[in-house]
């Protein structure tokens, strides 16, 4: 997982820009204040869609439209994997040259942004096509071996609209490519991380607590104990992060004054926030106390993050006060309530989501939801069957 939140200001490197031995003029206070609360807004949107999207993707009825599930004994290896993988990225900057290294990242990058954008812009795209516009089925596979022995190894089926969404999509992926704009940057950062909020589902809160708990410790050890996290977060060239210049007042779009959020900090609570939004669905109470109470909890959570790495002007653990808050006050609320045991209790994958297959391994890109991308991309590049897109309802 990303570093939190970084503070870039008053000479500082952190989010990556160029250096050339010369202190930074400081920031604006007009600068900064847009750059920290551009980064909770765009924070706060694929949490907010994506947990909406993720109701509709657990009520899917086809095998292949179902999101991957977390399992406790996923979340507690999870922390452990995560680590291994930063540490190997860490010592493979230090060791090879960045520069090939990152090359290979952005071709990779690249694919698999064009797939998550575009499956992100799909729904809104929809409403955009005219009755008559001609829409016409295909399908793209590739099988191995022969006979009996033949095995798919690509079964993807799509459409015109598909084809359309994919084509400005890839548009973006060009610009990223070539420029490394920050603009295309979050682009690509946002359909990951309302994709993973999306497609990927704890079975219950206990996991939740689990997987939450473990990456606490994991981001306070990476960010505090070492310089290991902000030192690949600096190195690692590659939409894992959502950034945002301090100095666009002064510099209009051209700016390189960034801050920075990992979308580990967006992805990992947000699909506990979603948890709790098909919780509040299953009470079948017409109310989404839960939801609304981690979605404030989040709020609240990021808002101190960037406080505190205000005041001493450090990089931040965002989980550190992410996790307790987005936890705490839902089992708060609960207690207020008496509906502990029923929150507890919730399986999710046993009352939505009645065959939802298990997710059996972890990707190993990175230690961020820029990692859980690889599981997303199986998700994206897998076979499906269309299926009519409702919009969701809260």
């Amino acid at each position: 997982m990303d570093s939190a939140v970084s503070d870039p200001h008053n000479g500082s490197a952190e989010a990556g820009g160029p250096t050339n031995g010369t202190t930074r003029p400081p920031s604006t206070p007009e600068g900064i204040a847009l750059a920290y609360g551009s980064l909770l807004l765009m924070a706060l949107l694929p949490i907010f869609f994506g947990a909406l999207r993720s109701v509709r993707c657990a009520r899917g009825k086809n095998a292949s439209d179902m999101p991957e599930t977390i399992t406790s004994r996923d979340a507690a290896r999870f922390p452990i994997i995560a680590s291994c993988t930063l540490l190997g990225l860490y010592l493979f900057f230090k060791i090879f040259s960045q520069e090939y290294i990152n090359l290979l990242l952005s071709m990779y990058f690249f694919v698999l942004g064009i797939l998550a954008l575009s499956h992100t812009i799909s729904p809104f795209m929809n409403k955009f096509f005219p009755a008559s516009f001609p829409n016409r089925q295909y399908q793209l596979l590739f099988t191995q071996g022969s006979g009996e022995n033949k095995e798919e190894i690509v079964n993807y089926e799509f459409d015109t609209k598909d084809l359309v969404c994919l084509g400005l999509s890839s548009i973006v992926g060009v610009w990223y490519l070539l420029r490394k704009h920050w603009i295309a940057n979050n682009l690509f950062g946002l359909a990951f991380s309302l994709n993973g909020v999306e497609l990927l589902h704890l079975n219950n809160v206990s996991t939740g607590c689990i997987l939450l708990g473990g990456l606490f410790i994991y981001d306070v050890f990476w960010v505090f104990g070492t310089n290991v996290m902000v030192t690949v977060a600096k190195s690692f060239e590659a939409p894992i992060k959502l950034v945002f210049p301090q100095d666009l007042l002064e510099k209009g779009l051209e700016a390189d004054n960034f801050a920075m959020l990992g979308l580990g900090d967006i992805v990992i609570p947000g699909i506990f926030i979603a948890l709790l939004l098909r919780f509040d669905i299953s009470l079948k109470k017409n109310t989404h106390t839960y939801f609304y109470t981690s979605f404030a909890a989040y709020i609240f959570g990021l808002g101190l993050t960037i406080f505190i790495m205000h005041i001493f002007k450090h990089a931040q653990p965002a989980l550190l006060y992410l996790v307790p808050t987005c936890i705490g006050f839902p089992v708060l609320v609960a207690l207020a309530k008496g509906e502990v045991t029923e929150m507890f209790s919730y399986e999710s994958s046993a009352e939505i989501l009645p065959h939802t297959p298990r997710l059996t391994h972890f990707p190993t890109v990175s230690g961020s939801p820029a990692s859980l991308a690889d599981s997303m991309q199986q998700k994206l590049a897998g076979p499906r069957r269309r299926r009519p897109q409702n919009p969701s309802a809260m």
